[in-house]
């Protein structure tokens, strides 16, 4: 049975969720996927950090009401982060990267993984900054050290864009892509329809969980365009960089331009795309649009996220599943892993060589 240990850096919701699920599905997924994953160090800026070689009870992790520092109760514990400390010295095949970020120099993630890469471990993260401003170097740096670096969960959470298309569109030919890539902007556009100011509807959305106290990172486009850079960067070839992009909220759209929409048979919302022109370069921009009803992205309602692939030889292909939520972006990391596992060489290969 192929066991892999794993480092979890940040404990919120995703990292939480994980080791949830590891807690009830380790069995099922020796089964179905062929490993089993056991948690060896955990770091989280709030608990502290704990390094245990022979493994951590995933359940006690999320069940325990652990106050600040409580992971210093721990045996190899301590009641203060040291997330360089863990990552370079934890036992682990697989680093597990779910920190908060910041999205102008992508840091604390980008050092996170790069360590672990430098030490010869796999990253799955779910960040958006080391993605979109560093991919290239820590992709060279993974395969320099024979390792994976893998990040689906960085833009629709648990549904996999980039996968789907880099595997199963593969020689479709890409030329551009538009999407609906953030659920917050795009419940809050749902109910200034239903009626609301653009502050009422950001209020209910903060209310619910689906904005933050600061949502501007949400509603002003700036979590789109870092989402654009990495799927024009992935899909397209291209090396955009945040920059590069163009960039428009949702904030001056006014009741009157959502019901004159309506009254026109159209739908305002927020679409981050990017194209491929005939001279090769590669154009981003995040903008509200007005869309006719019958356009694929327009019924995407809620915090669903949505993305049309625009290819060559299939037309528009419409990817559409949730953005966000805490065991659907842990699951982005599972399918992480499982790609990460099924690039090992098998144990007749291994024999073979």
């Amino acid at each position: 049975m192929t066991v892999y240990n794993i480092a979890l850096i940040g404990f919120g919701g995703v990292n939480r969720a994980l080791a949830g699920l590891i807690a009830t599905k380790n069995p099922q997924w020796e089964r179905q996927l062929g490993f089993q994953l056991n948690i060896v160090a955990v770091s989280d800026l709030y608990l502290g950090s704990v390094i245990s070689p022979n493994g951590l009870d995933p359940r006690m992790l999320t069940e325990a009401n652990f106050t600040k520092g409580g992971f210093g109760q721990l045996s190899g514990g301590s009641s203060e982060a040291d997330n360089e400390t863990v990552i370079k010295l934890a036992p682990a095949d697989i680093v597990v990267e779910a920190t908060f970020t910041n999205p102008k120099d992508g840091e604390p993630a980008v050092s996170h993984c790069r360590w672990a890469l430098q030490a010869g471990k796999h990253v799955v993260t779910t960040n958006k900054g080391p993605v979109a401003l560093a991919a290239q170097e820590l992709k060279a740096l993974a395969k320099s050290r024979g390792v994976r670096f893998e990040y689906e969960g960085a833009v629709m959470s648990g549904t996999p864009v980039m996968r789907l298309a880099d595997k199963t569109l593969a020689g479709a030919e890409m030329k551009g892509f538009e999407g609906i890539l953030n659920g917050t902007s795009n419940f809050v556009l749902g109910r200034m329809e239903g009626g609301l100011d653009f502050s009422s509807a950001v209020k209910e959305a903060q209310a619910l969980g689906y904005a933050e106290a600061d949502p501007t990172a949400d509603v002003e486009g700036h979590d789109v365009r870092l989402k654009v850079v990495i799927l024009a960067n992935e899909l397209l070839g291209a090396n955009l960089k945040p920059e590069d992009v163009t960039c428009e909220g949702i904030s001056r759209l006014s009741p009157h331009d959502i019901e004159t929409a309506a009254k026109e048979n159209c739908r305002w919302k927020l679409i981050g795309s990017a194209a491929r022109g005939v001279d090769g370069i590669v154009v981003g921009s995040v903008a509200p649009k007005r869309l006719a009803l019958e356009h694929p992205l327009a019924g995407v309602g809620g915090a669903t996220n949505a993305v049309s692939l625009n290819t060559e030889l299939l037309g528009s292909v419409t990817i559409t599943g949730p953005g966000a939520g805490r065991v659907e972006t842990a699951y982005a990391l599972l399918s992480d892993i499982v790609a990460i596992h099924s690039a090992q060489p098998s144990k007749d290969a291994k024999e073979a060589a």
